[in-house]
């Protein structure tokens, strides 16, 4: 089977939006209860290509196996340089590096945009995307006990973080 990755379309969303709600209900690796419907996953596509940032998937003849995007870090202007990411790859195909191929495409579109930092909240059990991370070169940059809570349990979460560029000044244009 050949491997496409490409940008997003419309009609990727019902495969998005199963690819998410199998990870809402089973993984810790997205922290709400409720699956959401077609209208949630629209919603969320149109804000990213309001504001220009990607959603890209991998998929193959038989449709899409996996998707990545990021966006806003915070939503405050002094932020607008780091943005956070997810990335999400369906139960059957997860292992056979489509969650690699898809960052390293997400973090050359984010050097591309311009980005600075891009963030990462992972549940701090998930062993397997703390090391896709570290492999990626992101670093550990908190963690936090606790904060979250999901399957009956507390849950500790880990940001990680990869630096986008050398720049040590922000450019020209927003510097206050």
């Amino acid at each position: 089977m050949t491997l496409t990755l490409r940008d997003a379309q419309p009609e990727d969303l019902p495969a998005i939006r199963d690819i998410y709600n199998d990870a809402v209900l089973n993984t810790t690796s997205i922290w709400n209860d409720k699956q959401v419907d077609l209208a949630n996953r629209q919603a969320w596509y149109e804000g990213r290509r309001a504001q220009l940032y990607p959603i890209l998937v991998v998929a193959d003849e038989q449709g899409v196996l996996g998707y990545a995007s990021y966006g806003d870090w915070r939503a405050f202007e002094g932020y607008r340089y780091t943005v956070e990411h997810s990335v999400y790859v369906r139960h059957d195909q997860r292992g056979r590096g489509l969650g690699p191929m898809l960052m390293q495409a997400l973090i050359e579109r984010a050097r591309e945009g311009g980005k600075h930092v891009m963030m990462a909240a992972i549940e701090s059990g998930n062993a397997a995307s703390v090391r896709l991370h570290e492999r990626l070169g992101f670093t550990v940059s908190g963690q936090m006990p606790q904060v979250g809570v999901k399957f009956g349990r507390w849950l500790d979460l880990t940001f990680m973080q990869l630096l986008l560029d050398s720049s040590p000044q922000p450019p020209a244009a927003h510097q206050e």
